[in-house]
């Protein structure tokens, strides 16, 4: 992979974009965490599912307890169902603001 790093300065908006976006991420688990008093576990494997997918949850769920892993296949898999409606419904308000309302 050949990659120009002077580059980088051309296309900080995105970084920071990236960072925004990870924060309200971080933000709204670690709040939904806090009122339903879910361990971190499932903050670190739900998020991971969230960004990750289904390969790598089970590998951060099997950190904690290998006989997690199957907990974190199953988060991800949920999260992939739900993302999916999620997305739908993103790209119809998308739609919405971009035609107007």
């Amino acid at each position: 992979m050949h990659m120009n790093l002077a580059e980088i300065s051309q296309y900080l908006g995105l970084f920071f974009l990236g960072i925004i976006w990870m924060l309200i991420h971080v933000s709204i688990l670690l709040f939904v965490a806090y009122l339903i008093k879910a361990p971190f576990f499932f903050v670190a494997v739900g998020s991971q599912a969230n960004i990750g997918g289904a390969a790598s949850a089970p590998v951060v769920a099997s950190a904690f307890s290998p006989a997690l892993a199957p907990v974190g296949v199953l988060l991800a898999v949920l999260g992939y169902a739900l993302g999916t409606y999620g997305a739908i419904a993103c790209a119809w308000f998308m739609q919405y603001v971009y035609s107007g309302g």
